[in-house]
């Protein structure tokens, strides 16, 4: 009842600086103000008002928002995890068949990484192609030496 009692003084006071604003010759902006006021009688009278009152003052109505939430939450907790466990569902599918021994179809849309096709082995084939840190060393510090250098220090 007090949102509709509000809506309609919103709308006589805009009405009322329409009316000024056409006296004052300015009817394209006495018209527009005139339309911009009619908007909250027409939302009380359609019931858009009830409707948003009865959703902002009942506890279930955020309760329920608070549920969407959670859910939504849910689903995007799952997709990160399944996204950094390795691969997509295909791919599951697949190292499950060939545990068991099935005969495993190659997926044709999976990046492939060489032999082994998963993240962990490619980490691992890259720890084993490294050099220790001594053999390449000297030619790191010819390079700052030569920076250093050329600046005067």
């Amino acid at each position: 009842m007090l949102a509709e009692t509000m809506c309609s003084a919103v709308s006589a006071a805009g009405l009322g600086i329409a009316a000024v604003t056409a006296y004052r010759k300015r009817f394209l902006t006495a018209t527009r103000i005139a339309a911009y006021s009619l908007v909250p009688v027409g939302l009380v009278l359609t019931g858009v008002v009830k409707w948003v009152s009865d959703i902002a003052f009942k506890p279930s109505v955020w309760l329920g928002f608070g549920l969407l939430g959670v859910a939504w939450l849910l689903f995007m907790i799952t997709r990160a995890v399944e996204r950094r466990g390795g691969g997509s569902r295909k791919e599951r599918r697949a190292a499950a068949r060939a545990a068991r021994g099935e005969a495993v179809e190659p997926a044709a849309s999976a990046p492939s990484l060489g032999a082994g096709s998963s993240p962990q082995a490619a980490r691992a084939r890259g720890k084993q192609g490294k050099q220790p840190a001594s053999a390449g060393a000297g030619e790191d510090f010819s390079d700052i030496e030569a920076i250093l250098k050329k600046h005067g220090i």
